[in-house]
């Protein structure tokens, strides 16, 4: 029998009314094991009551209940953890190492949370002026919501809501409809925590739940993953019907490998970073570029590496990488590698093509490396978002830090390096948001804040961190002046306030 998996709604599931229904399917075999409700308009409404019900008692709540629920919501959650794990390997492909990790990270931003008083302690300055005190708080916005992509379906979610809720505010989550059930284990583990009925609402769907999101007038902050021109559409259609609004788009990120670089460690983190979850994140290095007469030998150790990868179903112990997420997806990443020779790239391997035996119709590719790749070329140019590396090469580092700050894209990027020189000149010159030195990954903590710059974010607030608790909350200033019983009243004075 096909699972169905229904809304989550003022805390309990809430069968999908609008009759629509999505498939969801298993990338390792290419069948379809469950449908998900989308969501109406009414039904998107229904969550957003629900969120705004629920605010008027949790946004006046104290930090510790709140964050008594959140301790308790984190050791479910690692209770839970490798069911949530093969949730995500089922529905998303990865192997259930890498979905373990996911959840892992996901753990850290829940970890921050439970530690919100300290973020929203404030500021108070006494006798600013005679018996004048002003203080700075913090409160949280109202109704929010988060939309996030199919390739972190655990991890995304939990860079949001746990500090959204921590901070006072209700959440209304659209999670990807290509893998929904792990967002819908998430409310389930909130609600058994004993988080309030509303105050974390599930909506799943596609364009119809998200417009209604950006439009309602009860949604004050929209957080949202994904691709560049998606990101571009929610920032700007949120922003203008009045909402804050952190967009997190697309990524090309470069690793940058200089000719005193250890090769053998520069070759691991290539394969690592670029082949990693299939090539499915938006961390994941997809150009290399080397400086120098390095190239050759680099790509060599590149391919010794790549080749030796085994690809299989997430479920095998034994499979280092899953599947793509759908077969539509797996066509296009091909795309990319088929079309390369003829935009004057060198196909050093080619994965399209692939396939694992008895599991045929899985949405299969094989490791794709791609060397002198010139910079017209698509492959080079789109984020393709798969097993594909492209190698460039450039003569000196001058012109390797050109060439990355030529792309359009800012997310990640990352200098492979003895010299630390060069590395401090590469941090301070690279026009990136997160930067790697001898780390090909370089995904912050969760105490620091995730994001890019130029076209990939849309928003002035980064994701988590500092400019996480900032989003979900608003400022405010309060003055106050409590006269001593024998002060002289001041009297009437109609010029500018001042400070004495």
């Amino acid at each position: 029998m096909t699972k169905i998996v229904n809304h989550w709604i003022g805390g309990k599931t809430a069968e999908g009314a609008s009759g629509t229904y999505g498939p969801v399917t298993d990338p390792a075999t290419g069948e379809v094991t469950t449908k998900v409700a989308f969501a109406s308009v009414e039904e998107v409404d229904a969550a957003v009551a629900a969120a705004k019900d629920a605010f008027t008692t949790w946004g006046q709540s104290s930090l510790a209940q709140r964050t008594s629920i959140l301790f308790r919501f984190r050791a479910l959650l690692d209770e839970h953890r490798d069911e949530i794990a093969a949730l995500i390997t089922a529905e998303h492909g990865k192997v259930h190492s890498d979905a373990l990790g996911e959840v892992a990270r996901g753990l850290e931003i829940v970890d921050l949370a439970c530690g919100i008083s300290v973020q929203l302690k404030g500021e108070l300055s006494t006798q600013v002026a005679t018996n004048v005190d002003v203080a700075a708080i913090r409160q949280p916005l109202g109704v929010v919501a988060g939309i996030t992509p199919f390739n972190f379906p655990a991890m995304v979610p939990m860079w949001m809501f746990p500090l959204a809720v921590a901070c006072g505010n209700t959440f209304v989550l659209k999670p990807s409809e290509k893998d929904p059930s792990a967002a819908l284990k998430l409310a389930e583990l909130l609600a058994e925590a004993g988080l309030p009925d509303g105050v974390f609402n599930v909506v799943h769907g596609d364009k119809v739940a998200v417009d209604r999101l950006l439009e309602h007038p009860d949604v004050k902050a929209v957080s949202f993953v994904g691709s560049t021109p998606i990101a571009r559409y929610i920032h700007s259609t949120a922003s203008a019907h009045g909402k804050r609004v952190q967009a997190l788009g697309g990524a090309k990120n470069h690793m940058l490998v200089l000719p005193d670089a250890d090769l053998d460690a520069a070759a691991d983190a290539a394969v690592s970073a670029a082949y990693g979850s299939a090539g499915e994140r938006c961390m994941a290095i997809s150009a290399v570029v080397a400086v120098g007469s390095i190239g050759d030998e680099l790509v060599r150790k590149i391919r010794e590496r790549a080749e030796k990868i085994k690809i299989g179903p997430g479920t095998d112990p034994a499979s280092e990488m899953g599947p793509l997420i759908t077969a539509a997806h797996r066509d296009k990443v091909a795309s990319y590698v088929s079309g390369a020779a003829a935009e004057g790239a060198e196909v050093v391997l080619d994965g399209t093509g692939y396939t694992v035996e008895g599991h045929e119709d899985g949405h299969w590719i094989g490791i794709s490396l791609l060397d002198k790749v010139p910079t017209s070329a698509k492959a080079y140019q789109d984020e393709i978002f798969g097993p594909v590396l492209s190698v460039l090469r450039v003569d000196t580092y001058e012109d390797g830090v050109a060439l990355i700050n030529a792309s359009p894209y800012g997310n990640g990027t990352a200098i492979f390096t003895r010299d630390g020189g060069a590395a401090r000149r590469f941090q301070l010159e690279i026009e990136a948001g997160m930067v790697g030195v001898n780390v090909p990954i370089p995904v912050p903590v969760g105490y620091h804040s995730f994001g890019g710059w130029k076209d990939s974010l849309f928003g002035d607030h980064h994701i988590y961190g500092n400019d996480g608790t900032h989003f979900y909350t608003r400022g405010k200033v309060v003055t106050t002046r409590w006269p001593d019983p024998s002060d002289t009243p001041a009297g009437v004075d109609l010029g500018f306030p001042r400070n004495h």
